[in-house]
């Protein structure tokens, strides 16, 4: 999953914070990872702020340095709350199909374009799914945010 890095400068809560970036392929994305990716998405997009995003420059507002654990992931937790991932679900026009008990596969057309991603729960593959249609296939994410994520 981790393959070559690229060295970044973020400005932090805290201050700046020399990171690392690992490109992660959109379907292997979990945790504080994925639910960054969401915002990142949401940013982009340019959602309504009643939706839940933040402004532009708040995004790194939300990755708190620990002096233990290192940087974490404060922001919303898009892909285990359904008060947050389930207005991406409903306003994306994600769909949603349970193919056996521990795999769910989410899709989204938009025109001519068609996404899908699937997951071990109904929001992480929505949100993989949100991910792959607005960033593609592969996502640039800091690397603290990944140590310890699985599939």
């Amino acid at each position: 999953m981790k393959a070559n890095p690229k060295l970044t400068i973020k400005q932090i809560k805290g201050g700046a914070h020399l990171t690392y970036e690992m490109k992660i392929k959109t379907s292997e994305l979990t945790g504080a990872a994925l639910d960054w990716a969401v915002e990142k998405c949401i940013q982009l997009a340019g959602f309504d702020p009643d939706m839940g995003a933040f402004t532009p420059d708040s995004m790194n507002e939300y990755v708190e340095i620990d002096n233990i654990y290192g940087p974490q992931w404060r922001g919303p937790a898009y892909s285990t709350d359904w008060a947050q991932g389930g207005a991406i679900i409903e306003g994306e026009g994600i769909s949603l199909d349970k193919v056996s008990e521990t795999m769910w596969i989410a899709f989204r057309r938009e025109g001519p374009a068609f996404s899908e991603e699937s997951g071990p729960t109904p929001l992480i593959a929505a949100m993989r799914c949100f991910v792959a249609s607005k960033l593609g296939d592969e996502v640039e994410v800091p690397d603290e945010l990944t140590q310890g994520e699985t599939k």
